[in-house]
C-alpha cells in the first residue's frame, strides 16, 4: 500500500481545519441551497396540481348539482304522473261523454307536467310492446311464455321509465316473454 503524501495529508488537514473555524465550504453550501430549491420548486407544483383538481372537481360537482340537484323531486313527481296516465287509461268511452270536461282537465295537466318534465331534462323511456328487453333502461317485473314471441320480448308495458339528462331516474316496468325459440 502506498503511503499518502505530505501534499494530500496537509490538504485534509487544511479541509478539517477549515471545518472547525465555522467557515462553511461553499460547494456544499451551494449543494444545500440547490436541495432546497428543488424540495420547494417540487412541493411549489405540487400544490399547483392540487389547486388545478380541486377547481376541476368544484366545476364538475356544480355542473352535476345543477343537472341532477333535483333528481329527488323529480323521482317524488312520477308517481303523480303515473296517476294521472292511470286515470286517463281508465276512462272509456261511456266516461268521457258524461265526465268530458274533467277529462279533458286531466289530459292537460299531463301534458303540462310532461312540458315541465322536458324543461328539465327528463324524458320518458317508453318501450313498445315487441321491443327487445333492455337491462339498462327497463325493469322486468315478471317472466310469462306468450305465444308468437321469442325469449326477451316485451310482452307488458306497466309503467314507464324517465332518464334525468342522461342518467336513468326510474327503468321502464316491463313483462317479458319466456317463451323459448323454436
Amino acid at each position: 500500500m502506498a503511503e499518502p503524501k505530505k501534499d494530500e495529508i496537509a490538504e485534509e488537514q487544511e479541509m478539517m481545519d477549515a471545518a472547525d473555524d465555522g467557515a462553511p465550504d461553499p460547494l456544499i453550501e451551494l449543494d444545500l441551497l440547490r436541495a432546497e430549491r428543488d424540495e420547494l420548486r417540487d412541493r411549489m407544483l405540487r400544490a399547483l396540481a392540487d389547486a388545478e383538481n380541486s377547481r376541476k372537481r368544484a366545476e364538475r360537482d356544480r355542473r352535476e348539482a345543477e343537472h341532477y340537484g333535483g333528481s329527488r323531486l323529480a323521482r317524488d313527481l312520477l308517481p303523480v304522473y303515473d296517476n294521472l296516465r292511470r286515470a286517463l287509461d281508465a276512462a272509456g268511452e261511456e266516461s268521457r261523454a258524461a265526465a268530458g270536461p274533467v277529462i279533458e282537465g286531466v289530459e292537460l295537466t299531463l301534458r303540462e307536467l310532461l312540458s315541465v318534465f322536458g324543461k328539465h331534462g327528463m324524458t320518458p323511456v317508453a318501450p313498445e310492446v315487441g321491443e327487445a328487453f333492455d337491462p339498462q333502461l327497463h325493469q322486468a317485473m315478471f317472466e310469462a311464455p306468450v305465444p308468437g314471441t321469442k325469449a326477451g320480448d316485451i310482452i307488458q308495458v306497466m309503467a314507464e321509465g324517465f332518464l334525468l339528462h342522461d342518467r336513468l331516474l326510474r327503468p321502464a316496468q316491463v313483462g317479458v316473454s319466456s317463451t323459448p325459440g323454436s
